[in-house]
């Protein structure tokens, strides 16, 4: 690979890992959320953390229901063609975390989990609202 592919593969790599910190954020945070309601914790009700939050779903339930593809995906796919690259053959971290990210289902299974997932982050807003000031 050339020095130009290195650095695509490089930028396709980063665009993975912050996809998947999106996707922690957003999974993690309803769990962290969900938990300091019952431990009684005071900071899963920052309003700030919890509005990105909700925007956070909701912009992938969105582009579900639209049918378009997550910008982030589809910067990568640029990226890696970019760099010459078809598959993630090489690098055990590269292969794992796009395993754990990609996963084989009909579109229609991925619309109904992100919709009830919002559906549930939706809820707990108001049966756990946020707080102005903690």
């Amino acid at each position: 690979m050339s020095s130009d592919a290195d650095v695509w593969m490089w930028l396709a790599d980063l665009i993975l890992g912050l996809h998947a910190i999106f996707i922690l954020f957003v999974v993690g945070g309803q769990i962290l959320i969900v938990a300091g309601w019952v431990l009684g914790w005071t900071w899963p009700r920052h309003r700030l953390f919890r509005l990105l939050h909700l925007l956070a779903i909701g912009f992938v339930m969105l582009e579900a229901w639209l049918g378009f593809i997550c910008p982030l995906t589809a910067l990568e796919n640029i990226l890696r063609t970019a760099a010459g690259a078809v598959t993630y053959g090489n690098g055990f971290i590269r292969y794992w975390l796009h395993q754990l990210i990609f996963y084989t289902a009909p579109s229609w299974v991925f619309t109904l989990i992100y919709t009830v997932f919002t559906g549930f982050v939706a809820l707990t807003w108001f049966i756990y609202p946020p707080r102005r000031k903690l």
